[in-house]
This record gives C-alpha cells, sequence and structure tokens, in this order.
C-alpha cells in the first residue's frame, strides 16, 4: 500500500511539474492533464504550483502508511 501511495504523489509531483514547464516553455503539451480542464482558465499556473505541492505532501504521508 505504501508503494501505491507513493507512486501516485510521484504521479501527482509530475503533472505539476510538466504544466510548469508547459506554462513557461510550452513543451510537454501533451502531457500535461491540467492543459485540457477547460474550467481552471487562467488558474493553470496556480493548480501546478498546488499539484507539486499536493504531490510532495502524499509521498510525505506515505511514510505513514503502514505496508
Amino acid at each position: 500500500m505504501k508503494k501505491i501511495v507513493e507512486t501516485i504523489g510521484f504521479l501527482v509531483l509530475l503533472q505539476g511539474v510538466g504544466g510548469l514547464l508547459y506554462e513557461w516553455t510550452g513543451w510537454f503539451r501533451l502531457w500535461t492533464v491540467v492543459r485540457h480542464i477547460d474550467l481552471l482558465g487562467d488558474r493553470m499556473l496556480f493548480v501546478n504550483i498546488v499539484l507539486i505541492v499536493a504531490g510532495v505532501a502524499v509521498m510525505i504521508a506515505a511514510d505513514a502508511v503502514k505496508s
């Protein structure tokens, strides 16, 4: 169970980093999921930062999960 939670946290972190790279450079256009959600509009930068923080928090919290 611990590895699953760590993997989910890592994937969320990667989505946030990829989203930031897309916002700043235009790369990873097909790789980011947040870009495809029209509801977020011009809040993409904030959402990607929140994804990075949430991914790190989930990876840290994975230590509390018993195997």
